[in-house]
């Protein structure tokens, strides 16, 4: 399948993707479209930025669309790890609506968002789609305020983080309180062997495709690599003149703590870089604020904890900046997407210590990608 047009769509939402520049299907969206539409349960495994929302969300929707019974009862979960996320797919399924001329109800539940207005909203809206967190939804279902028996399919977007410990009990709850030939669809940018197991318990001779291990390629070929070594004191110095060096246009910067990022935060601020931040307690307000501003380039850098490095979708990131290594080495996958997305070039670079150079060998292993380091010379980057 070439275009989108192979796919059959409604011609509604052939016009919508038209219009949001999309005419040719990722390798995500073209291997899993017949599998979805034929309702089928999935565990499938893409790289980030290969568009996994909209692989699952067309077949959906289109199907949602020739199949109109049922219009005010939930037909369609997406659960997701955070309320980042969450905010994200919400969006995306409110832009393929709109530009398509589509009228699908939609509801957003986040864990920390007022249970009460949440039950009112569902009474009201009588959403066709959810997005939500696991505990929240579990504790609306018990709480017998949410409906959820002639729901046709559960999504689990970042499955590998849903079906850890911290959701794992209400997964299954939720699983076990849908008919049992709902369509259960698992995505993830990274997938072991263990969340496979699991999943297996709340999935149906499910289809298997992992296309990070079928291309070899965790990280797109079009993100280079750099690193600079630094002493652990002098960190944030570092960064203040890699920036000033790279000039690098919207630049996403992951720092491990609070803390950190705090104090990062506040040197920059001083030094007058166009800078915004969000941590995983910050007030939503303020949190969405900061991220709506640096998507419109009213700032430039963007300092984050790791809650943003897979709850965030934004385009046109051309450099993303590690303070610090990530705890775990797929974060750093993670993290390297948010920049050369949809074949654009990208730069990610880390700040490290002399200690941390078995780390990028490990990476390099690991990922396929190779690093190379550089220095700063009179205010420009300079090496091989």
């Amino acid at each position: 399948m070439s275009t989108f047009y192979d796919f059959h769509l409604n011609n509604n939402i052939l016009s919508g993707l038209g219009k949001l520049g999309l005419k040719n299907p990722t390798l995500i969206q073209e291997k899993t479209f017949l599998t979805i539409s034929n309702n089928k349960d999935l565990i499938a495994c893409s790289a980030t930025g290969t568009g996994k929302t909209m692989a699952y969300l067309v077949p959906l929707i289109n199907t949602l669309i020739i199949n109109q019974n049922n219009a005010n009862a939930v037909q369609i979960i997406i659960l997701v790890p955070t309320q980042e996320l969450g905010a994200q797919v919400a969006r995306e399924v409110h832009k393929l609506c709109e530009v398509s001329d589509i009228y699908i109800k939609t509801l957003l539940l986040i864990g920390n968002g007022n249970i009460n207005r949440q039950i009112e909203s569902i009474k009201h809206n009588k959403p066709n789609i959810i997005v939500c967190t696991p505990s929240r939804l579990a504790k609306l279902i018990k709480l017998k305020k949410i409906k959820v028996h002639q729901v046709k399919t559960l999504v689990l977007d970042e499955a590998d983080r849903l079906m850890d410990k911290a959701c794992y009990d209400d997964i299954l709850f939720i699983r076990k309180s849908l008919m049992k030939r709902t369509q259960v669809l698992l995505f993830s940018a990274s997938m072991n062997k263990k969340t496979i197991k699991s999943a297996n318990a709340i999935t149906y001779k499910p289809v298997i495709l992992d296309l990070i291990s079928e291309n070899k390629e965790c990280i797109p070929k079009t993100i280079k690599h750099i690193y600079f070594i630094s002493d652990r004191r002098q960190r944030i110095e570092m960064l203040r003149k890699i920036i000033k060096a790279n000039n690098g246009g919207k630049t996403l910067i992951f720092i491990n703590t609070k803390y950190d990022l705090e104090e990062t935060f506040q040197k920059l601020q001083y030094h007058h870089y166009n800078v915004g931040s969000i941590v995983g307690n910050l007030d939503n307000h303020v949190k969405k604020k900061a991220i709506e501003d640096f998507k419109s380039g009213k700032i430039q850098y963007l300092l984050a904890t790791d809650v943003a490095s897979r709850g965030l979708q934004i385009e046109h990131i051309s450099t993303v900046i590690n303070l610090n290594l990530p705890e775990e080495p797929i974060e750093y996958q993670h993290r390297a997407g948010r920049c050369g997305r949809n074949g654009n070039m990208g730069l990610c670079i880390s700040i490290i210590t002399e200690n941390e150079l078995s780390k990028i060998k490990k990476y390099q292993k690991l990922f396929h990608v190779n690093f190379v380091q550089k220095k700063l010379f009179q205010g420009k980057i300079v090496g091989k």
